[in-house]
């Protein structure tokens, strides 16, 4: 009679955790919740149309390609959800119904299905349809923000005490502080010619004042709560740290990867972030911090186990190298936020960076 006690010798590991593909999936939709519920909160029934609109268009167009491939349609799995429902939070709320559409169709086609699946994409899915869709349709991405009833766009609603000593109020600086995110007068403020023509309308430091205006403690607390204006997923850094807290709680997410995300960033924008002429403040990196996707990204993008390094050394580096490269590009170059296309670029070295910081087998003998 034949032994039915057959061995099964597969490759490491061996031993199974009890996680699953869905159950780690539905646990991060769960964990982006609160974000969900300020951004309804904030601002109304509309938020919460966009959001369900990627999601639900990123699971239809996964099954449909899975069904075109006569490949199992796995959609129940989460991830599809998650990538639209991610699309969306990169959205402000007064984008059309189509954007998060199209966003949707290119993260699960082209940033998704197109490698085969689940697994084997080399950059971050959502992220991809938000690139496409911001160099695509660049003024619908950063124009018609919403801001949050009975606040500015940038958390700043103390003009009148900013511009104290000015006779007439500058209509530039106005415009400024009440029709433009965070990190956009942030970045208006390094503009030396904007700077300098504010200042000569004011015959004072005006800019100088705006900036410190950013980092006042009645800012920070609006960025931290959400008063503010900004994308769907990131207006409550509140919301997100909660969520983050559940995933790190539920070991779903590992520490290394924002840990170092977020202290390259604090470190780089306490010593570069200033505007010419203005000190360094201990305030500002967590104006970085809470302002734009950074805690969105840092938490929930930045830490996918596809597009991100095994190792715990290339975890490190991946942090670090993303929060370089935020920097760079909200210091220097000319679009005010820089999340996503640093996790994108290092999603395209995580490879490389895994070859680097790979372990040596035990009893491997280096030739």
């Amino acid at each position: 009679m034949e032994n039915q006690n057959k061995l099964i010798v597969s490759s490491a590991p061996h031993i199974h955790e009890g996680s699953t593909v869905k159950n780690v999936m539905w646990n991060v939709v769960l964990a982006l919740t609160p974000a969900l519920i300020f951004s309804v909160y904030f601002w109304g029934i509309r938020a919460l149309i966009l959001s369900l609109t990627g999601a639900i268009t990123a699971v239809l167009v996964e099954a449909l390609i899975q069904k075109l491939r006569k490949v199992p349609i796995t959609v129940h799995d989460g991830s599809a959800f998650l990538t639209g429902l991610l699309l969306a939070f990169n959205i402000h709320v007064g984008a059309p119904l189509w954007l998060p559409i199209i966003g949707a169709i290119v993260a699960i086609t082209i940033g998704k299905q197109v490698f085969g699946g689940l697994g084997n994409n080399p950059v971050n899915p959502a992220l991809v349809g938000r690139a496409f869709l911001l160099a695509s349709w660049p003024t619908r991405m950063t124009a018609g923000w919403v801001a949050v009833k009975g606040y500015t766009m940038s958390g700043i609603n103390n003009f009148n005490t900013i511009a104290t000593n000015f006779e007439g109020t500058s209509q530039k600086a106005y415009d400024l502080i009440t029709s433009a995110t965070p990190l956009k007068v942030a970045q208006t403020l390094r503009d030396t010619t904007f700077v300098s023509e504010i200042n000569a309308e004011a015959g004072i430091d005006l800019a100088g004042r705006i900036f410190s205006g950013l980092t006042e403690m009645e800012t920070l607390k609006n960025l931290f709560w959400g008063n503010i204006g900004g994308c769907i997923g990131e207006v409550s850094a509140f919301a997100l740290l909660l969520g983050a807290a559940y995933l790190l709680y539920k070991n779903i997410i590992e520490w290394r990867i924002p840990l170092f995300y977020l202290g390259t960033v604090f470190v780089l924008s306490f010593a570069f972030g200033s505007i010419p002429g203005s000190e360094p403040s201990l305030m500002l990196p967590f104006f970085h911090i809470f302002s734009g996707g950074l805690l969105l990204g840092a938490f929930f993008m930045a830490t996918d186990y596809t597009t991100t390094p095994v190792t715990k050394n290339g975890r490190i580096i991946f942090g670090i190298g993303c929060g370089v490269l935020t920097i760079i590009i909200r210091l220097v170059g000319g679009y005010p936020e820089g999340v996503s296309y640093s996790i994108l670029l290092m999603n395209v070295f995580t490879p490389l960076i895994d070859m680097i910081t790979m372990p040596k087998a035990f009893g491997k003998v280096k030739k």
